[in-house]
């Protein structure tokens, strides 16, 4: 029950902090960055993925609890990203906003479309608001209209607002300017399963299953359990970095998938994926209990920074895999993962989790405590995969 009441009271904190301290009440909507020190910035962009992980985090808080506050903040952000985020004129969404939710940056990364996606679907099993099903389903057209690839399968990065080619398919500077990425297509197999709990329709099953079937075949790499990052449109791998949060964070997400599909194969193809993948990324858990950032197998250098979100998908991950095969290995990396982030990553003075910490467990300078990738959904949703795993864990052992 500790463990119970330790993820409850968490989870009422991060939510907290995003209820007070991050409402835009001059412009609507939510702030679009709050500094490490917890001051907002003025005038600062406004991102899609943000107000979309923010929809999806109290949707998805409301359906677990009925928490009456949960529910109107949910609609705050779906009514910002209805009126300021959609393009009218060609489909998607944009990727920034000014302040004021005049179209700034108006790429449409389809990142940004699944997240949308991602959001509009919970809110809709949170409110059943028939708008909100609508908008989840031409999001689900517009993706596969403009960015699946019929040839070699998968999707597209980026395009134009217009769904023109781009020459610059970035979704951050630190990424390789390729047609196809790990990153994007784990998001949309993310957004398309959730829509699938709104929404069984055939095609959209058909897409998962590919979408499956693309980690398992071109992603994760067979031998190492470590997945490739970049592609060309033929699938061909680039060298790169391994990813630890990624790898976790697909470990248990890819499962997901598979189980609410419903197709008995794959789950159990994919709890074996599940596994693997966990003890590749283990290779990443630090001496204190936190997980690695990345590891540069040409340089032969580890990044080891603790990043909130990986720490937040380690938690899932291996407490996932514990539940799997019951070795006591991933029960600790899992516990050690909430004590490090416990210790080093909650901001037990001004609410939320720092973006992160050093090697040495300095807090990193210059980041942010929100913005446009700092977010509640990786915490909040590890709190509520955790709350749910553990109260099945309970439920199952023996009286």
């Amino acid at each position: 029950m500790h463990l119970t009441n330790s993820f409850q009271r968490e989870l009422s904190a991060i939510l907290s902090y995003w209820s007070t301290h991050t409402l835009d009440e001059e412009y609507g909507g939510f702030q679009g960055k709050i500094d490490s020190d917890n001051r907002v910035v003025p005038y600062a962009p406004k991102g899609s993925v943000l107000h979309a992980r923010i929809l999806w985090t109290f949707s998805a808080a409301y359906n677990a609890t009925h928490h009456a506050d949960y529910l109107p903040l949910a609609t705050r952000a779906f009514d910002y990203i209805t009126q300021y985020f959609i393009d009218s004129e060609h489909s998607g969404v944009y990727w920034t906003v000014d302040y004021r939710g005049q179209p700034l940056d108006t790429k449409k990364q389809i990142y940004a479309l699944a997240f949308a996606l991602y959001g509009v679907s919970e809110y809709y099993l949170a409110s059943g608001n028939v708008q909100a099903l609508a908008l989840a389903q031409e999001l689900f057209r517009t993706i596969e209209q403009h960015s699946y690839d019929a040839e070699h399968g998968g999707y597209l990065e980026a395009l134009a607002r217009d769904w023109t080619p781009l020459n610059d398919l970035r979704l951050s500077a630190k990424d390789a300017n390729e047609k196809k990425t790990t990153n994007t297509h784990l998001h949309v197999l993310e957004a398309y399963a959730n829509l699938y709990r709104a929404w069984p329709e055939a095609l959209l099953k058909q897409r998962i299953v590919e979408l499956l079937a693309l980690f398992a075949d071109h992603i994760v790499d067979p031998t190492t359990y470590h997945m490739h990052l970049f592609f060309n449109e033929q699938w061909v791998a680039r060298p790169d970095v391994i990813s630890y949060g990624h790898e976790i964070e697909a470990a248990w997400l890819l499962l997901d998938a598979a189980k609410l599909i419903g197709e008995e194969t794959l789950i159990i193809r994919f709890q074996q994926f599940a596994v693997a993948l966990a003890r590749a990324a283990a290779e990443g858990v630090a001496a204190d209990g936190g997980l690695n950032y990345e590891y540069d197998p040409a340089q032969q250098h580890m990044v080891a920074e603790k990043h909130w979100w990986v720490q937040a998908e380690a938690m899932v991950g291996f407490l996932n895999a514990f539940e799997l095969t019951k070795e006591e290995q991933f029960y600790d990396y899992f516990l050690t993962t909430w004590e490090f982030t416990q210790r080093h990553l909650i901001d037990h003075e001004h609410g939320e989790w720092q973006w992160g910490i050093n090697a040495d467990h300095s807090v990193m300078p210059g980041q942010d405590k929100a913005g446009l990738w700092k977010c509640p959904y990786h915490n909040s949703r590890a709190c509520l995969e955790i709350l749910k795993r553990l109260a099945n864990m309970l439920s199952s052992t023996p009286k």
